[in-house]
């Protein structure tokens, strides 16, 4: 019998609203914009915001050594990013986890259209 319950390594959905306000304030671009016929709706700098000058080298060196992967640009465009919980949240009432990247995303990413597929499909 299944259950909603949370264990570890359970692969759930979560919010992508205060990692992108975590990564606006960090690298000083936002991340996740939509697009409307292959073109960008909003700007990625956030250059309408005062700053020091020690603050803007940092995040122009922050910028040059980091770029977002496109899997993960497109779950912070749809809201949700997919995330694996590592502790027992039935243990000790605390949910801690990582958000997913790389080849364990796509993994996990094409599992869930093979299970997609087969629940429209019945």
């Amino acid at each position: 019998m299944r259950t909603k319950t949370l264990v570890k390594n359970a692969v759930v959905q979560v919010d992508a609203a205060p990692f992108r306000t975590w990564y606006m304030q960090h690298y000083g671009k936002k991340i996740g914009i939509k697009s409307k016929n292959g073109e960008k709706v909003e700007s990625e700098d956030i250059t309408d915001v005062k700053r020091s000058n020690t603050l803007a080298q940092k995040l122009k060196e922050r910028n040059t050594k980091h770029a977002v992967v496109t899997a993960i640009d497109e779950q912070f465009s749809s809201g949700r990013l997919l995330a694996l919980v590592t502790s027992r949240p039935g243990q000790c009432g605390r949910c801690d986890g990582y958000i997913l990247e790389g080849k364990e995303l796509e993994f996990y990413q094409s599992k869930m259209k093979k299970k997609n597929a087969k629940a429209n499909k019945d």
